[in-house]
């Protein structure tokens, strides 16, 4: 049987993300919700600091190694904000909570902004335990600029609008493999696998 880490997320597009990226390990990962564990308090403001949280929190309620993905878009205008306010950033704007939501609030704001510079940034922490003195962290970052419109179909989050200069596109309109490659959590995903290999094996 595969040993399980539990994914401190009920982000089923995360999850789907990161058991591909992490497959060649050969750890059954596991979402939180699966096992009856509550979301964890994301209080503080830095990627690593909530990350962290909500490992330990996952791994405290079951007993099992734990990885978290804190992960944002930070706005070279806005100086690195909505950073990790992301998910919520439709909300300060009046609207409900929703990724379509997020980019058209991101689009009204930025509408007569000429630096879109920005990057998004994914931060991975593993645990083997809630009281391991040694959490691994892992930080990937994909810039790139804000487009005008939401192009592509592939991905989530602000995949339309996250228009990547090396290859001339948004992250969702790349083949959902070549994202994964070079996206944010991709390449914290795989400094996060060359860790635990070296670590924890």
């Amino acid at each position: 049987m595969k040993p399980k880490i539990v994914l401190a997320s009920n982000n089923r597009g995360k999850l789907d993300e990161l058991k591909a990226m992490l497959a060649p390990l050969g750890f059954e990962l596991v979402c939180q919700a699966d096992l009856g564990i509550p979301e964890s308090p994301e209080p503080f403001r830095t990627f690593v600091e909530n990350a962290l949280a909500k490992a330990r929190h996952a791994s405290q309620h079951s007993g099992l190694p734990a990885l978290a993905d804190d992960a944002g878009l930070c706005v070279d205008a806005f100086g690195g904000l909505p950073g990790v306010d992301t998910a919520f950033y439709a909300t300060r704007f009046g609207y409900a909570r929703s990724d379509d939501n997020n980019v058209r609030a991101l689009l009204q704001q930025m509408q007569d902004i000429e630096n879109r510079r920005a990057a998004l940034v994914s931060t991975l922490v593993a645990l083997r335990s809630a009281d391991d003195p040694e959490p691994l962290i892992a930080v990937g970052r994909a810039s790139g600029e804000i487009a005008r419109v939401p192009v592509g179909e592939n991905g989530f989050g602000f995949d339309p609008v996250m228009w990547i200069p090396e290859f001339g596109q948004t992250f969702a309109q790349l083949p959902v493999a070549v994202k994964n490659a070079n996206s944010h959590r991709g390449r914290a995903a795989r400094l996060m696998v060359e860790m635990i290999r070296e670590r924890w094996s």
